[in-house]
C-alpha cells in the first residue's frame, strides 16, 4: 500500500514578537507576556516532517584559527549617505531589510540604487511584487534613468525569483515588498507569519550562497514597527528605518541594526521631483529659513550616529485658560518635555502651569539624545521672557533634575561641526572635559546650572 500524500493541516498560533507557539489562542502570549500577538498558522504537518528528515549536508566544527580572515571586499554604491549608513558600501551576500511608512520613499530609494548599481557595479535586479513592470519603467523615466539595463521581475511566487537570482547571479536584488511574496507548499497568504518568516529564511539562503546583496522592503504597522514576525529582523544582517514627515522634503534613513557597521547612523536625502537627493550638508539645510532674533528659537547641536548635526528647536508659550495647559512635542520626546518644565518651574521659577507650552524641531527630524535638553530649555524660557537668543549660540548639554547641566559625549566633534557653520560662541556644560584643541574663533562659555546657562543665553 503506497504512502498517503494527502496534506495534514493543523492549525497552531505564532506570536509575532518572541515567536513562541502555542495550540490555542489566548489573548495574552505566555511567553513573552505581550497581549494580542498570536496569529493563527496553518501547516502542513506531512511536509515539515519530511523537510526536517530531509538530507542536508553538515557542516563540520573547525578551529578559529583555521578560519580565514580575508579582509571584508564592500561594493561601491554610488548613493554616499546609502552607504555611510551601511557602514561604507554593499556587502556581498548580506540581506537588508529597510522599512518606513507608506510614500516615504522606500521604492524610489532602492530603485535609484539598483540603477546606480546596475551602470557601475553589475548586473542588478529589481523585483516587485506590488508593481507592474510598466508602472517601475514609468518611475525610472521621471527619475531620469529609464535607459537604464536594470533587470526587472515583477512576480510574488518565490521559487520564480530564487531561480531568477540563480540564473543572472546578480550584484544587487531589492524585493519589494517581503510581504507580497509566496511560498509553495506553505498553507497560508502571503503576508502571514508563516509565509514572511519561509520567504526571508529562503532569501537568506540563496543570499549567501550566491552573494547577492539582497534588499528587502518591509511593511509597517501603525504602530510604526515592521510587519511580521520579530523574528524577520533577526533572520536579516542590517535593519534600516526610513523616516521623515510627508509634508516635509526630508528624509532620514537610520541604522537601527548592522552587523557589518555603526548602528545609529543616519543618512539624510531630500525628495524631489527627480527622486531622493542626498544632502551632504543637513544642518546647513535645517538651519537655512532660520530666523535669527526670533524670541523661542535655539540651536541644538546633536549627533545622529557618527554625524554631528545643528538643528533648530523652536517653542513658544502662550498664557490659557484652561484649568489642564496643552503640552504639545514634535520631534522631542513627550516625556523630557514634561520634565524641563518641571526643572524651570522648580529650580529657575518660570512658571509654566498656567501656560500652553509648544515645542518643535525644525526639518521633520526627530531628537532622540538629551544633548539637546539644554538647548530645549533655553527655547522654552526666551519665549517665556520675550527674549531672543543670540544667534551666533550654539547649545549642547543634558539637564538633570536638579537643574545641574550634564556632559555629553563626542563634544569635540559637536564643536567643530558648530565653528564650521560660523557660530562664535557655544554653551556647554562646565563639567565636560577641557578641550584639547577647541576650534579656532569659537568662544566656550561653559555652565554648571541651568539658571547660569540662560543668563548666559538671554
Amino acid at each position: 500500500m503506497s504512502k498517503s500524500t494527502t496534506p495534514r493541516l493543523k492549525t497552531r498560533y505564532v506570536c509575532t514578537v518572541c515567536g513562541s507557539t502555542q495550540l490555542r489562542w489566548s489573548g495574552k502570549c505566555p511567553e513573552c507576556g505581550e497581549w494580542n500577538t498570536l496569529v493563527e498558522e496553518v501547516f502542513d504537518e506531512r511536509a515539515q516532517a519530511e523537510a526536517t528528515s530531509s538530507s542536508r549536508p553538515i557542516a563540520k566544527p573547525q578551529r578559529l584559527s583555521e578560519v580565514k580572515a580575508d579582509a571584508l571586499q564592500r561594493l561601491p554604491l554610488p548613493l554616499g549617505e546609502f552607504s555611510r549608513v551601511l557602514g561604507g558600501g554593499i556587502v556581498p551576500g548580506s540581506v537588508v531589510l529597510i522599512g518606513g511608512d507608506p510614500g516615504i520613499g522606500k521604492s524610489t530609494l532602492l530603485l535609484q540604487s539598483a540603477v546606480l548599481v546596475a551602470r557601475q557595479v553589475g548586473t542588478a535586479l529589481y523585483v516587485s511584487g506590488e508593481e507592474s513592470a510598466q508602472q517601475i519603467k514609468m518611475r525610472a523615466s521621471r527619475l531620469g534613468v529609464g535607459d537604464s539595463a536594470l533587470y526587472l521581475l515583477t512576480e510574488t511566487n518565490l521559487g520564480a525569483v530564487i531561480q531568477a537570482i540563480e540564473s543572472l547571479q546578480p550584484k544587487l536584488c531589492v524585493v519589494d515588498s517581503i510581504q507580497t511574496m509566496y511560498v509553495e507548499g506553505v498553507a497560508s497568504s502571503p503576508g502571514t507569519v508563516t509565509q514572511v518568516r519561509e520567504s526571508a529564511q529562503r532569501l537568506q539562503a540563496i543570499a549567501k550562497a550566491t552573494d547577492t546583496a539582497i534588499f528587502i522592503v518591509g511593511h509597517v504597522t501603525k504602530e510604526g514597527s515592521i510587519a511580521g514576525p520579530k523574528v524577520l529582523e533577526h533572520i536579516v544582517d542590517t535593519v534600516l528605518q526610513l523616516e521623515g514627515d510627508r509634508f516635509h522634503a526630508f528624509r532620514v534613513l537610520r541604522s537601527l541594526k548592522n552587523r557589518f557597521g555603526a548602528t545609529s547612523e543616519v543618512g539624510v536625502f531630500e525628495m524631489t521631483s527627480d527622486g531622493m537627493r542626498e544632502i551632504a550638508n543637513p544642518s546647513e539645510m535645517f538651519l537655512a529659513e532660520r530666523m535669527t532674533h526670533a524670541p523661542g528659537s535655539a540651536v541644538a547641536v546633536t549627533m545622529e550616529g557618527t554625524r554631528p548635526l545643528l538643528v533648530e528647536v523652536q517653542a513658544l508659550s502662550s498664557p490659557t485658560a484652561n484649568p489642564m495647559p496643552r503640552r504639545t512635542a514634535n520631534g522631542f520626546d513627550y516625556n523630557r518635555l514634561f520634565l524641563l518644565i518641571a526643572v524651570l518651574s522648580k529650580r529657575v521659577g518660570i512658571r509654566l502651569h498656567d501656560q500652553d507650552v509648544f515645542l518643535n524641531v525644525v526639518g521633520g527630524l526627530t531628537i532622540d539624545e538629551p544633548a539637546a535638553d539644554l538647548a530645549a530649555a533655553v527655547a522654552l524660557a526666551s519665549a517665556y521672557h520675550g527674549k531672543p537668543v543670540p544667534p551666533d549660540l550654539a547649545i549642547i548639554g543634558e539637564v538633570g533634575l536638579s537643574g545641574e547641566v550634564r556632559s555629553v559625549s563626542q563634544l569635540t566633534q559637536r564643536l567643530n561641526e558648530a565653528a564650521k557653520l560660523g557660530f562664535r560662541r557655544c554653551l556647554l556644560p562646565k563639567t565636560a572635559r577641557k578641550v584639547e584643541h577647541p576650534p579656532e574663533g569659537l568662544a566656550l562659555i561653559p555652565v554648571r546650572s541651568l539658571g547660569e546657562a540662560l543668563d548666559a543665553a538671554l
